[in-house]
């Protein structure tokens, strides 16, 4: 495993990783929290150490979540790093597979790295026959800001939203921002799990 490196600022994984399953587990108590690998494929050769947290339905959210484990370890700057997170109705391999998708680009080359607000191509409907296929960076407000950063000694990681949106979707937030298209999900009160919810332009 690698260990902290003054010189290049990485992260421990095993540190980033063991403190990542605990802020899961304090946030989600009363869900049930598995560690799977992500989908098989070239991941491997960009974060050798990835990992997804599924979050089964519970108290606190009666969906699933899946949650990156791993970025944060290969993209850091001077201790700090991103995960992602994308919410389900259903548990399902596509989940698996589009965090792991979002892994890969956002670990590639330096112009690659996303952040808050950035749109990124999912080349497939999200989901099923949803209208949605691609996904704005986002914070997940649905679960407040004690979610959004997970921290440990030597290094915190803070964790984004993976929002499924729609093309119309996509122009409104190239045209007038990401807060105006949020503050549209609130009014609509859209349930963003939903695969064929309508778009809310």
């Amino acid at each position: 495993m690698h260990e902290p490196d003054a010189r290049d600022g990485r992260i421990n994984v095993v540190g980033s990783h063991d403190a990542l399953r605990s802020h899961l587990e304090d946030f989600f108590q009363g869900h049930q929290i598995d560690c799977v690998p992500g989908v098989a494929g070239p991941i491997g050769e960009r974060i050798p150490d990835f990992r997804i947290f599924r979050v089964g339905p519970g108290p606190r959210f009666n969906g699933w979540a899946y949650v990156s484990s791993g970025c944060s370890t290969v993209t850091s700057a001077d201790g700090h790093g991103l995960e992602f997170v994308l919410t389900a109705r259903t548990d399902d391999w596509q989940h698996l597979e589009s965090v792991t998708m979002n892994a890969y680009y956002h670990a590639g080359p330096p112009h690659y790295r996303l952040d808050h607000g950035h749109v990124v191509p999912i080349g497939r409907p999200w989901f099923a026959d949803s209208a949605c296929d691609r996904y704005v960076i986002s914070l997940l407000y649905p679960f407040g800001p004690d979610f959004e950063v997970c921290a440990w000694e030597g290094g915190h990681a803070r964790i984004l939203w993976l929002l499924p949106i729609t093309p119309a979707e996509r122009d409104l937030i190239m045209d007038a921002g990401l807060e105006a298209f949020e503050a549209l999900m609130e009014e609509k009160h859209v349930d963003y799990t939903d695969p064929r919810r309508q778009s809310v332009v």
